[in-house]
């Protein structure tokens, strides 16, 4: 991997119904859509630390503000699939997890184990797991709609009530 261009990191906070995102762009596109208080935003940041190599600026951008609004919609069940230019930062491997997650329709669940398969890793359950927790574009990137082998809803970054809280919004519980 290696360090993003030198544009600049425009970050900001945006008042989800659930709770605080965290929102950044570099350039035009998207790479940052994280709960505020998320299980892995210390590793998320430091990632992000370590792979953008650029100077970062609190604010806004018009990527952030598309953002904003496709995540409104969201929230208030007018939209069902999200079009906002985005890049990884992550591994080959974590970028394979995330881009299949995004398979992943509106309204549908897969497993961690079905995820696997997905992307040709069968026997990488526990990896795809890792993957799917450290994604930094949280509702962008469905993380949210993958679940236990049984059904069970499993960690989520945001907690385990706001991937609740996402299911039923999707009619998914």
């Amino acid at each position: 991997m290696s360090p993003i261009d030198s544009s600049p990191f425009v970050r900001t906070e945006w008042i989800s119904p659930l709770g605080p995102l965290l929102l950044g762009s570099i350039g035009d596109e998207l790479l940052l859509c994280d709960w505020k208080y998320g299980r892995h935003r210390e590793a998320i940041e430091r990632r992000l630390e370590r792979l953008v190599a650029a100077e970062r600026q609190i604010g806004t951008s018009p990527v952030i503000r598309e953002t904003q609004r496709q995540l409104q919609a969201y929230f208030e069940a007018r939209l069902s699939a999200f079009s906002l230019p985005i890049r990884y930062v992550g591994t080959t491997f974590q970028q394979s997890v995330w881009e299949e997650l995004l398979r992943v329709p509106f309204g549908r669940t897969a497993s961690y184990g079905e995820l696997a398969e997905r992307i040709g890793n069968p026997n990488g359950v526990r990896a795809v797991g890792t993957a799917v927790g450290h994604n930094a574009l949280s509702i962008i990137v469905p993380c949210h709609r993958i679940i236990g082998k049984n059904g069970a809803l499993t960690g989520y970054a945001g907690g385990l009530e706001v991937k609740e809280a996402l299911l039923r919004l999707e009619h998914i519980i």
